[in-house]
């Protein structure tokens, strides 16, 4: 770290430790603590809910400051996991994972981590989903010599009072909208700022398809409202990691929203009519830190196709993870850029999984169109991915990524199967419109309808000791509650303005009142 460049953005504890943040021990923190002025450790933690939990402990002497850095703090489990820890067996230790500490964008005195649940026995506490994400990652990595990595894409509507009533941004068309067409674009330069100093692997921000100038609503959190849709993409980082980011990105883009006195909301769906919010994530296989995802005649490896079959195999259940509101099911329809079926496709967004472009076979584009200079260009490793569009910001991201994890170490398992699975449900060019693909499978269409596909697949997830089972029944039964089995053919039966208004109170009312 000693001879990097320190840009505007750069992480401040890299700066003041002049190390990597795998590298930081405690007396880099220490000194983070001393030179900074901090006054308080706020520890991290994500509950059964999905949502980043806090706990602030004050620093008032270096002893103090050392057993917090080491030892971590207690909490009561039970609330963080209700229907997961019994009330009896409630006690948990948090402790900081040293290499997730930032400096918190919204109190100067604040040095933040995202922590780990460990238990009574000083292990980490197999049902907390990010724990069960880290040992499933470990374990597919000792058993195939494969890192799985992991990077999402988070879209939401920023809603706040209209600022103008010109330069008006028509339905639809938000797509990379700049200002003044956009006029959250302020709120969108300072989620991405505090996202990157905080984390340093974000890749790019930009609105999105979704625009509504007037929002029609019961509710006045939203009626008379202006909504732009935006999304904010991350890099590429260990799938464990990634799922910590991309919580901790939520948490800071509520916070920066409340600031404005606007609302970000993740909810699946918005306005019928107007462009869903999905949680797509990309994926890639690495072995001794190069991507694993192309042969050697650039075309998708053995390896890329073993994962796809994973995800196949797995799809029918993974929504259960990935798609938890009954407003998730109202996303996936066709025509919507978004999937209704299980298959996978090259750059088609109707496909449940997608295969970017990744630069491949291509490079140093730039030389093309502009003036060489004297900069070496830096060859990066391949950057080929595999996205799977289905989840939604309603998603329990851990346990999801712990699913496509799973999914993965079984399709290395049985890699001609997941193979051949790859082969048969691919296809290309138009999915909805084309009888030849009219028998691929259907994905779920209702919470009750994922409940059900993840009890039918509980073996898959269990095997070789893998979610605890308790896991899998609180997941099915928080989806059975939702009561939505038969939500979308209730609806499709009304009339066009009693349609509108009935989903606007589901929609609205489930923002509110869950907020996602």
């Amino acid at each position: 770290m000693t001879n990097k460049i320190n840009f505007a953005l750069s992480n401040p504890i890299e700066v003041i430790t002049r190390k990597s943040k795998y590298d930081w021990n405690t007396d880099d923190l220490l000194k983070v603590i001393l030179e900074k002025g901090i006054e308080r450790i706020t520890f991290h933690y994500t509950g059964w809910d999905g949502k980043i939990k806090d706990l602030r402990i004050p620093i008032t002497d270096y002893d103090q400051a050392v057993h917090i850095l080491t030892d971590g703090e207690r909490v009561d489990g039970s609330s963080l996991f209700k229907g997961v820890v019994d009330t009896g067996k409630s006690d948990l230790y948090v402790v900081p994972s040293y290499r997730s500490a930032f400096l918190n964008p919204f109190d100067s005195k604040s040095l933040d981590f995202i922590c780990r649940f460990f238990d009574k026995d000083g292990e980490l506490a197999n049902f907390a989903p990010d724990n069960l994400l880290l040992k499933l990652s470990k374990e597919l990595q000792s058993k195939t010599g494969y890192e799985l990595y992991a990077l999402s894409e988070l879209e939401f509507y920023l809603i706040q009072e209209p600022k103008s009533e010109i330069y008006k941004l028509q339905a639809q068309n938000g797509y990379h909208a700049s200002s003044p067409f956009v006029k959250s674009a302020d709120i969108l330069d300072e989620i991405l700022r505090n996202i990157a100093v905080t984390m340093g692997n974000v890749k790019y921000a930009h609105f999105e398809v979704g625009a509504i100038e007037n929002l029609t609503s019961d509710f006045p959190q939203f009626s008379g409202k202006n909504a732009e849709q935006v999304e904010v993409e991350f890099q590429l980082a260990p799938i464990d990691e990634a799922a910590d980011m991309s919580v901790l990105a939520m948490w800071i883009i509520r916070n920066i929203a409340f600031r404005h006195n606007a609302l970000a909301t993740f909810y699946p769906k918005l306005e019928i009519g107007h462009a869903g919010n999905g949680l797509h994530f990309h994926l890639a296989l690495k072995k001794n830190g190069s991507n694993s995802m192309l042969d050697d005649n650039c075309k998708l490896s053995n390896e890329a196709l073993t994962l796809i079959g994973g995800l196949v195999k797995y799809a029918p259940s993974l929504t259960a993870f990935g798609n938890l509101v009954a407003g998730s099911y109202l996303r996936l329809v066709p025509h919507q850029e978004a999937p209704t079926k299980v298959c996978w496709s090259e750059m088609n967004r109707s496909a449940m999984i997608r295969v970017p472009l990744a630069w491949t076979n291509v490079g140093k584009l730039s030389d093309k169109i502009n003036p060489k200079g004297d900069v070496t260009h830096c060859c990066q490793d391949g950057r080929q991915t595999v996205e799977i569009r289905t989840p939604d910001g309603s998603a329990n991201i851990h346990l999801l990524l712990a699913g496509i994890t799973k999914a993965a170490t079984w399709a290395f398992d049985n890699q001609d199967y997941a193979i051949s699975l790859a082969n048969k449900h691919h296809v290309s060019g138009n999915i909805h419109d084309n009888p030849e693909y009219s028998n691929l499978p259907e994905i779920s269409d209702s919470c009750e309808s994922s409940a059900d596909a993840l009890l039918a697949d509980k073996s898959l997830y269990v095997a070789d000791e893998g979610f605890p089972e308790r896991v899998i029944l609180k997941t099915y039964e928080m989806l059975k509650a939702e009561r939505d089995k038969n939500l979308n053919t209730f609806i499709a039966g009304l009339p066009d303005e009693e349609r509108n208004n009935t989903l606007r109170r589901i929609i609205h009312k489930a923002i509110i009142e869950r907020n996602i």
